[in-house]
């Protein structure tokens, strides 16, 4: 009598346009073994079990198509692979890979065979969430304990270090919206968008139209400066300076308050503002030396600080910095204060989940100068009401797009093409954004190259704004799908011929034709590899080929139905 258990017969990873849909999907065969005669209605506790450990199944829709589908059918009775599927959906979308497709079938193998589908965003997270998911299920089924929070943290580890960036993956998804096909190049976040001579690449929210020119001279804050200002771009006054002397003679000579930062740097490390004291000014001259090659004095700008997202020559997105601060009670310290009325702010973390970050003193010197400056150290207790500033530049997250005047938006625009980016972060400082330049002291203080995407996408107040799909749109006209023309050959017999015959047909029309067949890869005439072509891996080559404006693809009836297609 067979026993009550889950068997994992084979299971493939499926990259290409498939039986089951046309994205990357695992299949797995599966024995469900005695499990044929018990559905999940029959399960003592099963179900409760189940439900209590992921509450999100019961927003999967399943065959009933309306959230709570799945918890009917799990009340009815339904067999367990099909219990699986959406525990491994669950998992995924627990550590952060957010997936939806998935369906099981019964084979005509035998009793208990199944074949189940899943889509998953990389094949080793998706294995380990099929492992996962089978220990879960037979844990819910033997009513034995389960450690869920150790398999989501692990799972989520694998998905920060396998799969795309949130910033790469929300363009990537505005891609896959408009039908254009993707490529990934490399472990990280160089990305293909588009096939052949139609393709172009991005890498997070740097593209291949981002000039190196352009990254270097924003990478140099003083020359960026300069540019900017000869081009009628508003910037604070201030210079390079080669010690804490010469910093504070800057600091004298451009006019108190001053702001000390790195000419290299990045993130906001190093900054330091508001500075009047000859004292702090040279305590931040050492910080700033840590962080970068070269260290720049400048005016003071007062206001809050704004994060505009330059594409293609156009505004899409703003956020603004707020500023933190924590209120004396009377008794705890500085330290207890952050923890108490800051870090307990749920949009607070470490990771890039968390639209603002937790704030650790002993990592941030910054902050440390700050409170000394106040007349503070971490430890000191405020008296009762008094506020304490902790923070000035690390919370630039506040959604305000549909705030920014059209002049700004103008004049930031025109600081990203005098620095010459195609797509830009750039810092403004102003009181108000609504308000043009007149009127007030606003300055473009930074033009940054590859620019964060995450504060757009997950703001900690306002709306997320399309980010993805503007570099998408920047990168390709409406018209353009980023494809070239595919063709495949299948059949039992003389299909190289076919192929090889097309390919030249093709060829003849003036076009640089690619050929993937059992007699190797083509390019044209010149056949660049001898080994059998009929395969994943020759087809992705062809299709990462600049020259190839149109590609031909030799199949096996057996490869699609156990490999999937190489092209879609």
């Amino acid at each position: 009598m067979k026993k009550k258990d889950i068997t994992f017969l084979r299971v493939t990873h499926l990259r290409g346009p498939n039986i089951w849909t046309y994205r990357p999907v695992i299949e797995a065969w599966l024995d469900i073994g005695a499990f044929e005669q018990s559905p999940s209605n029959t399960l003592p506790g099963f179900v409760e079990r189940l439900v209590a450990w992921l509450p999100g199944l019961a927003v999967h829709r399943c065959g009933v198509g309306e959230p709570g589908g799945f918890i009917q059918r799990l009340n009815e009775g339904t067999w367990i692979g099909h219990v699986l599927e959406h525990v491994v959906l669950e998992l995924q979308n627990l550590a952060g890979m957010r997936t939806g497709f998935g369906k099981t079938r019964q084979t005509a193998e035998g009793s208990g065979i199944y074949k189940m589908a899943f889509r998953t965003r990389n094949e080793q997270v998706g294995r380990a969430a099929l492992e996962a998911g089978r220990e879960l299920v037979m844990a819910a089924v033997e009513d034995r304990s389960y450690d869920l929070a150790a398999t989501i943290e692990r799972l989520t580890d694998m998905v920060d270090s396998l799969c795309l960036g949130p910033s790469t993956a929300c363009i990537v998804d505005a891609a896959t919206d408009r039908r254009i096909p993707s490529i990934r190049l490399n472990e990280g976040n160089l990305v293909q968008l588009g096939y052949g001579a139609r393709q172009r690449r991005i890498w997070t929210a740097e593209t291949d139209r981002t000039s190196a020119i352009a990254e270097s001279i924003s990478s140099d804050k003083d020359l960026t400066k300069s540019l900017l200002a000869s081009c009628g771009v508003p910037v604070p006054q201030g210079r390079i300076v080669d010690s804490a002397e010469d910093a504070w003679e800057a600091a004298e000579d451009v006019g108190l308050p001053v702001v000390v930062k790195p000419v290299d740097g990045n993130h906001g490390r190093g900054v330091s503002l508001d500075l009047s004291r000859r004292e702090d000014v040279e305590a931040a001259y050492a910080l700033a030396l840590e962080h970068g090659s070269e260290v720049i004095v400048e005016r003071f700008i007062r206001g809050n600080e704004h994060r505009l997202l330059v594409v293609g020559n156009k505004v899409v997105a703003v956020a603004r910095g707020e500023e933190a601060w924590v209120t004396g009670d009377g008794k705890s310290t500085i330290l207890e204060l952050i923890d108490a009325q800051l870090n307990t702010d749920p949009r607070r973390g470490l990771t890039e989940e968390f639209p603002l970050n937790k704030i650790i003193v002993a990592d941030d010197a910054a902050i440390q100068l700050d409170l000394s400056r106040q007349g503070f150290t971490p430890d000191s207790v405020p008296a009762d009401g008094k506020r304490v500033l902790i923070q000035r530049n690390g919370n630039v997250a506040f959604d305000c797009t549909d705030e920014l005047h059209p002049e700004l938006a103008e004049v930031v625009a025109l600081a990203a093409r005098v620095v010459g980016l195609d797509i830009a972060g750039v810092d403004l400082v102003a009181e108000d954004i609504s308000r043009p330049l007149i009127g007030q002291d606003a300055a473009v203080v930074e033009v940054n190259a590859g620019p964060g995407l995450l504060m757009h996408l997950k703001p900690a107040q306002g709306e997320p704004r399309p980010v993805g799909a503007a570099i998408v749109d920047h990168l390709f006209s409406a018209s353009d799908s980023g494809r070239v023309p595919l063709i495949g050959v299948t059949g039992r017999q003389g299909t190289t011929q076919i192929a090889r015959l097309i390919a030249w047909l093709v060829r003849l029309s003036g076009r640089h034709v690619g050929l993937a067949c059992s007699e190797g890869l083509f390019l044209d005439r010149r056949q660049v590899d001898r080994r059998n072509g009929v395969n994943f891996e020759s087809g992705q080559r062809l299709l990462m080929n600049r020259n190839v404006d149109a590609a031909v693809f030799e199949h096996s009836g057996e490869a699609i139905l156990r490999l999937s297609l190489i092209h879609i």
